[in-house]
């Protein structure tokens, strides 16, 4: 399988995106340089041919998001190798809306699985296309903010990016 890459530079910093001819496979939080966008183990080896064309409206969408606008990501993921949980915890929360927040409960009741809050909790944590999956817009149940794999700090940011209340 063909894998296909782009890095480019954004407001909040530096984002590398991995992809097969089936959809978008890994994509990278923000880093302050070049060199840590591309440390995604896809890109390891020389696994992955360079090709910004192919992510020319992606970049250009992770541009203007980053810049405040309110953008969709509708792009098609490849994530065939996630459990099917995840896959339909990604999906729903795929459904949450740009400057809105859900709770782990409201995406394991989504998923058919209304006590599988820390399961949730889990499959996020396991997002490979984190801000296309808005994981960020995920907290808890009684509005504090939990969990963020980049960190509380990057959670924040990007709620306050979307005009989302980051009130704890």
């Amino acid at each position: 399988m063909e894998l296909y890459y782009t890095v480019f530079q954004t407001a909040a910093g530096w984002i590398s995106v991995v992809a097969s001819d089936k959809g978008l496979i890994k994509c990278s939080l923000p880093q302050i340089d070049k060199k840590k966008a591309l440390s995604l183990p896809e890109l390891s080896e020389d696994k992955a041919v360079l090709s910004r064309h192919r992510f020319a409206d992606l970049e250009k969408r992770f541009i203007e998001y980053f810049n405040g606008i309110n953008i969709s990501f509708p792009d098609k993921p490849d994530i065939l190798v996630a459990t099917p949980f995840q896959r339909a915890v990604w999906a729903a929360t795929r459904l949450i809306p740009y400057g809105e927040t859900r709770s782990y409960k409201w995406i394991a009741e989504k998923v058919g699985s209304p006590k599988a809050t820390r399961a949730v909790g889990s499959a996020l944590g396991k997002n490979p296309l984190p801000v296309i999956i808005p994981c960020h817009r995920v907290i808890g149940s009684n509005g504090n903010l939990t969990g963020f794999t980049g960190g509380l700090d990057v959670k924040i940011k990007l709620l306050e990016l979307e005009g989302a209340s980051t009130k704890q």
